[in-house]
């Protein structure tokens, strides 16, 4: 199968899709097509992780992320209201669970409310009312959290694509493409796509999606895998609702928390171990031409330099299960490793500078016919409805339409 389309769009997990919708809202008369290598939509980052719609608490005022996140969050929930997909306003708290992290909450609870969100300062006995299991010196009661199933979001943006006249294309990685004309062709194993646009969404291979498209990726991607546990059944009564760590303020990631799901299970984790494959799922996934290009890399290198601390620690409690077990008892003492079963695992996309550091906001990347996603790591499914308007008005700007660019980026939801 083969076809000249405006728009290819590289990965079919919430923003690939969302995108797509984005394009085809606002413009019914583009012709879109979206390839996904795996056989079914999300079946990544989308499809394996907490399933929270986050509020927007702890994102740099003024970042894409903070901008993004807590209009996102509302309108995610909105949209699983009237499309069938299950959502639940559960709200959350943030505790901590010794007196040297009260100055990283003060300053969390500050960035919140600059942010927009809804934050309520919690005392030990308020806390005990909340979550009689849960110990802290303090803790952010947050309202604006929700739960929902993010791998059903993705099944919905893929049905209202079909209604939509979207090219949908799973079993289709992108292989390598070419230049032709005012065109960019795609080399699939399922044909041709002859696209004036590409759209990379592809995640965990986004920056190799970018070199083999011939743009020079500004950051590199590096996978951790974020393992989980469940409560056992007997046991899932000790928390109420979700329950989250202050986090590390160096760090990208929120650290192991507790989440009662949709469908009664209480989910703990994920940590953030190094993965050694992109798609690194357990210890066992080894992909040696990573490793080797993990050696040679300088911005890898520089990572192992600057954070092998954490890294060991995060290796320990994987490995470890006392380790993993002690980290939750920390918030929830009553824990025992007989509480707790592993119960799989995601991985993260995470981008990193040429100097080390661990990429915190979104990065979008552009050519004058592509743009790459290359970084997205959380609340990017929180936000995808109005990070894919975002790139849809991008699209558009490439494709010589300023008027659809300009009144997709005034009502950006579209939902």
């Amino acid at each position: 199968m083969s076809g000249d389309v405006d728009v290819a769009i590289i990965g079919g997990g919430l923003l690939g899709l969302a995108t797509a919708r984005a394009v085809l809202r606002a413009h019914p008369d583009a012709s879109v097509t979206v390839l996904e290598k795996e056989s079914r939509w999300g079946a990544h980052q989308s499809g394996h992780n907490s399933n929270v719609i986050h509020s927007g608490l702890y994102y740099a005022p003024g970042s894409l992320k903070a901008r993004l996140a807590r209009a996102g969050g509302e309108a995610m929930i909105r949209y699983c209201d009237e499309h069938g997909v299950p959502v639940k306003r559960t709200g959350k708290i943030v505790v901590a669970t010794a007196e040297e992290q009260l100055p990283r909450m003060d300053a969390l609870e500050a960035r919140g409310r600059e942010n927009g969100v809804t934050v309520q300062r919690l005392s030990r006995g308020e806390i005990a009312e909340r979550e009689p299991h849960v110990a802290g010196v303090g803790a952010l009661a947050v309202a604006d959290t929700a739960m929902t199933d993010f791998g059903q979001v993705c099944r919905a943006f893929a049905a209202e694509l079909t209604g939509l006249g979207a090219d949908l294309r799973t079993n289709s990685p992108a292989r390598s493409f070419t230049a032709a004309g005012d065109r960019t062709v795609v080399h699939t194993s399922t044909g041709e796509v002859r696209a004036r646009i590409i759209v990379n969404c592809a995640g965990l291979h986004s920056d190799k999606i970018a070199e083999a498209a011939g743009h020079r990726p500004p950051v590199r991607i590096m996978p951790f895998r974020g393992e989980y546990a469940e409560i056992r059944p007997a046991r899932r009564g000790l928390i109420n609702n979700p329950v989250y760590p202050v986090p590390d303020p160096d760090l990208p990631f929120l650290g192991v928390h507790v989440t009662p799901m949709l469908d009664g299970t209480v989910h703990v984790g994920p940590n953030a171990v190094p993965a050694l494959a992109r798609q690194g799922y357990r210890w066992r996934d080894v992909d040696p031409r990573m490793l080797r290009e993990l050696l040679l890399d300088p911005a890898l290198r520089g990572l192992a330099r600057r954070y092998w601390r954490y890294g060991l620690a995060e290796i320990g409690r994987s490995l470890v299960w006392p380790l993993f077990v002690r980290e939750v008892r920390r918030m929830i003492p009553e824990i025992n490793g007989e509480d707790l079963r592993r119960h799989g695992s995601g991985v993260r996309a995470q981008a990193v500078k040429p100097t080390g550091e661990l990429v915190d906001d979104f990065v979008i990347s552009h050519t004058p016919r592509a743009i790459h996603v290359l970084n997205a790591p959380s609340p990017a499914a929180t936000s995808s409805l109005l990070i894919g308007s975002h790139i849809a008005a991008e699209a558009f700007d490439r494709l010589g339409l300023a008027d659809l660019a300009r009144d997709v980026r005034e009502s950006p939801t579209g939902i």
